[in-house]
């Protein structure tokens, strides 16, 4: 009798690291830029200046991410490390007790205690740290901190978001200059929202709406406090 072949299965927890950096930097990147810029643009700057800010603003933007975003999943990495590197001493100091813990996690999660102790027995012979990590520690391949990763995904998705509202600087008509950034990066923060949405698995009009709201109130603010400046210092 012929086995039927596993099916494979896609979930989305291995690219949840990367993901949530990516969609994140770019989230960052179009609301930062765009919203300097209307600031700026709302202080009766002409374009030069506006598209001078707006890319300083992307730069120091990309920068701070990266290096947000490393120092933050790096520390992450740190206590994963730190965890790894205790059980693997307890592991060798007593490694009966490591087995019954083991086998207490699978009890508490139905297995009958016979069983419990033969699959404990098996996955430590097997990779007796990597068994803990998993089942104790809540640690995993797909889940593990990646500093580098995380850096580079957030530095290189704030520069795509925060470029597009420069683009609009550059090709939009001067007196239009305004509503077409505020317009075109809100819709854009919109479409940002369902793609994360849609490969995160959650509600996509959900999503839309928060990222929207609030992109719409950081823009406004941001503009109203140039508006206000433009007007104090001209």
């Amino acid at each position: 009798m012929s086995r039927k072949p596993i099916h494979s299965e896609a979930h989305r927890v291995a690219r949840v690291g990367w993901l949530r950096a990516a969609v994140l930097g770019a989230n960052d990147g179009l609301l930062s830029t765009g919203s300097l810029i209307l600031g700026v643009a709302a202080a009766s700057t002409g374009r030069p200046g506006i598209l001078m800010t707006g890319v300083a603003g992307l730069v120091a933007g990309s920068m701070s991410m990266a290096a947000g975003e490393y120092v933050s999943v790096s520390s992450q990495s740190d206590a994963e490390s730190a965890d790894l590197a205790r059980e693997q001493r307890e592991l060798s100091r007593d490694g009966d007790a490591e087995h019954r813990e083991l086998s207490a996690i699978y009890e508490r999660r139905g297995v009958s205690p016979d069983v419990a102790a033969v699959v404990a027995t098996q996955l430590m012979a097997k990779d007796a740290l990597g068994a803990h990590a998993l089942d104790e520690l809540g640690i995993s391949a797909a889940t593990a901190a990646r500093p580098i990763q995380a850096a580079f995904a957030s530095a290189g998705s704030f520069a795509v978001g925060g470029a597009f509202p420069l683009l609009l600087v550059v090709f939009s008509p001067a007196r239009l200059l305004t509503p077409v950034v505020a317009a075109a990066s809100l819709a854009f923060l919109a479409a940002l929202g369902a793609v994360g949405a849609k490969a995160g698995g959650a509600n996509v009009f959900r999503a839309m709406a928060r990222v929207t709201f609030w992109g719409a109130i950081a823009m406004g603010v941001t503009a109203a406090i140039g508006k206000i400046f433009g007007v104090v210092t001209a």
